[in-house]
């Protein structure tokens, strides 16, 4: 007989700086605005698939744990969970074994809208009792608050991790601890720009690094033996000629306006946005430091920066226009409760408006692409 639960569990009270996207099922929500993301997901697909089958073929757990990371709301949400299902359910059926109960957390900070995420549960049941009929077994989904920044599970007790579209988000301000000095010469800027020096740099990268570090070992302490993990997410290749950043061309807009004054001074030099893209060495580097975990494929995709327009209905021709306004609308989606905290609502719609206008301008001269990495890990089986 088919059995689903959801529950809300408390996760430890890790660092977080509040961030959650747009929250609900509006026009400017994450919900309806996350087609690029869903995109970036898709492109990971056939190594999420390898790692979950190697994994349940080598342990086939009765109750397979799955933790998905910075979930957000929206179909990408479940998106994840229906793969993982899929994926199981086709290798025992390859190996003619019965499906095992699942059990799902799904994780992020504490503002993120768990709320409209269960109201879609009953919708998601549904679809999975048509689908794969009453003998699929049980499917259990909790919540499970907290920054991944730090510990959420007990020790030994999760057999996979996911996570896409969210290990760029640091945990705090980067430049809460920088030199006046230092501030001064990034003055005007929310983020790293080409102007900025290398102190601005180097404090995004440190506050990165300790961030991803204490990531891995969480989830190396949390994940069984032999368990797996499968991470999304934006970096900087060394050889690339690709675009600026989005959170550049954010920076970029804000000191425009206040240039023009329609920003206080006060307002813009305390607000720097959370976000880091590594290079790939530095990826590389801090799993090699967690000696527990070993890369069994690390791959790099590029992807621009309108991918999924097409799906948007109301697109039937595509000009420079619509692909900014497409890609603003998700940007805003991600970045508006941040900016929120901040500015008030006139002083977002203005950024956007000219954000748009900016990534019009810019996509003449630039190869408006970005790139993500994908790794999938393993946790090795201590000889002792």
């Amino acid at each position: 007989m088919l059995r689903f639960r959801a529950l809300m569990i408390m996760g430890s009270l890790g660092s977080s700086n509040g961030i959650h996207m747009n929250g609900g099922k509006g026009e400017k929500s994450y919900a309806n605005n996350s087609i690029f993301q869903k995109k970036l997901m898709l492109k990971a697909k056939p190594i999420l698939e390898e790692t979950v089958m190697i994994l349940y073929q080598d342990s086939s757990p009765k109750c397979i744990k799955v933790a998905d990371l910075g979930c957000s709301v929206g179909p990408n949400t479940l998106l994840v969970t229906s793969n993982i299902i899929d994926i199981v359910g086709a290798t025992c059926t390859s190996l003619n074994i019965e499906l095992p109960t699942f059990q799902f957390y799904l994780n992020d900070l504490f503002g993120n809208d768990f709320n409209t995420i269960f109201k879609s549960l009953p919708d998601f049941y549904a679809k999975l009792v048509q689908e794969k009929g009453q003998k699929f077994g049980s499917c259990f989904i909790n919540a499970t608050p907290g920054s991944f920044h730090g510990r959420l599970f007990p020790n030994d007790s999760v057999h996979f991790f996911h996570s896409a579209n969210s290990l760029h988000w640091l945990s705090q301000d980067p430049l809460m601890g920088l030199s006046k000095e230092a501030k001064t010469l990034n003055k005007g800027n929310c983020h790293i720009v080409s102007t900025s020096p290398p102190e601005v740099h180097k404090a995004y990268q440190k506050q990165f690094q300790e961030g991803f570090k204490l990531f891995l070992k969480s989830r190396s302490e949390e994940l069984v033996a032999g368990g797996a993990m499968v991470l999304v997410l934006p970096c900087t290749c060394k050889s690339e000629t690709l675009s600026k950043s989005l959170w550049e061309v954010i920076s970029l807009t804000l000191n425009d306006m206040f240039l023009e004054g329609l920003i206080e001074e006060e307002k813009l030099e305390s607000f720097n946005i959370p976000t880091y893209e590594p290079r790939i060495e530095e990826i590389r580097h801090l799993i090699k430091e967690e000696e527990s975990l070993f890369v069994q494929r690390l791959e790099v995709f590029t992807v621009a920066r309108d991918e999924g327009i097409s799906e948007r209905g109301d697109y039937c021709f595509v000009d420079g226009g619509i692909r900014a306004e497409f890609i603003a609308t998700y940007t805003r989606a991600a970045m508006e409760p941040i900016l929120s905290a901040k500015f008030e609502v006139q002083v977002i719609n203005e950024l956007f408006i000219r954000f748009q206008r900016k990534l019009v301008q810019l996509m003449k001269v630039e190869k408006f692409e970005t790139a993500n990495v994908i790794i999938s890990m393993t946790k090795l089986v201590s000889s002792t």
